[in-house]
């Protein structure tokens, strides 16, 4: 529940940092060429393969039935819809739009970082409660993107915000304020705790709120975005001061790093079912599964690009 808020939030933040230097000496269409290369090809790929794949493994891990070949792909299943591959049309969609601010000279780099924040916890706070009080929390499942309702308006701002530190070079100045990080981290469980509580409450005991159902949600969405921001700048301040470093893994795992994402589901599910009737205690297969996907994930990619593509280049 606590990785939920930040982690894909983290993503886009970093998404949308790149996306002004992929876009810079590029054409139009010479960056939305790239991007759907780049995104939207790998998408048709996995679509077409690994959801099958992870459907099959799923029932089988289940001893339930196999069925009829047309459902195993997304489409024609709203069940398992696009599973971890969401992100790539919803990311392509926003380099879109991204792309169209810019042809429009949509100055955002006139916005300090301090107002950019603010709008974000505004606009977010008020968005969010909206969805809440008016039902319209959930997944939006189509052919080709799927998103959750609840948290697309909030990721694209936190994209744009990614692309607003990087014209304004916000990474590029010393650390001033370390002082502000160790706060955050020493009173960031404050909020986390206050939404989680109202956030179980609505979940185990619906109907029954605390307060009421519109102070409930006002305290539930505040703590969230509190959370949300504190949480982002935790994250991405501990790698830039403590984890920026340079070298050969480092830059190994760098390049395996989107392919891997692409396939990691597959790869986490073929290992799970390896150990699924082994008698090893619960917490240690866990620990195994982690440790063993990420390792074979990276191998599997690094094999890839230097024998199998590298062949196919030359």
């Amino acid at each position: 529940m606590i990785i939920d808020i930040f982690v894909m939030s983290t993503i886009f933040f970093i998404s949308g940092f790149l996306t002004p230097l992929s876009m810079k000496n590029k054409t139009g269409m010479a960056f939305l060429k790239s991007k759907f290369k780049r995104i939207m090809i790998p998408w048709v790929f996995a679509v077409f393969t690994l959801m099958p794949i992870f459907k099959f493994l799923f029932l089988y891990s289940r001893n339930l039935p196999q069925q009829k070949w047309t459902t195993y792909f997304h489409f024609n299943n709203g069940i398992f819809s696009q599973s971890w591959l969401w992100f790539l049309p919803v990311l392509f969609l926003f380099q879109i739009l991204y792309f169209f601010f810019a042809r429009v000279n949509l100055k955002l780099s006139n916005i300090t970082l301090k107002q950019g924040i603010g709008a974000i916890f505004i606009i977010g706070f008020i968005y969010s409660f909206c969805m809440d009080i008016f039902k319209g929390q959930g997944w939006t499942k189509t052919i080709l993107i799927d998103f959750q309702n609840e948290r697309l308006l909030i990721y694209f701002m936190i994209f744009l915000l990614g692309s607003l530190c990087y014209k304004q070079k916000t990474f590029e100045s010393k650390w001033k304020n370390k002082i502000l990080y160790i706060t955050i981290i020493c009173i960031a469980w404050l909020p986390i705790t206050l939404y989680r509580f109202f956030y179980l409450n609505a979940l185990i005991r619906p109907g029954n709120y605390v307060f009421s159902e519109i102070v409930d949600a006002l305290l539930m969405w505040f703590s969230f975005h509190l959370s949300l921001l504190g949480l982002l700048y935790i994250m991405i301040n501990t790698f830039r001061y403590y984890l920026n470093k340079q070298g050969k893994i480092i830059k190994e795992l760098n390049n395996n790093s989107y392919n891997v994402y692409i396939i990691h589901v597959i790869v986490i599910g073929g290992l799970a079912v390896i150990m699924l009737n082994t008698t090893i205690p619960s917490v240690l297969k866990f620990i195994i599964l982690t440790v063993s996907s990420y390792a074979a994930c990276n191998l599997l990619i690094y094999f890839y690009r230097k024998v199998f593509k590298a062949k196919v280049l030359n």
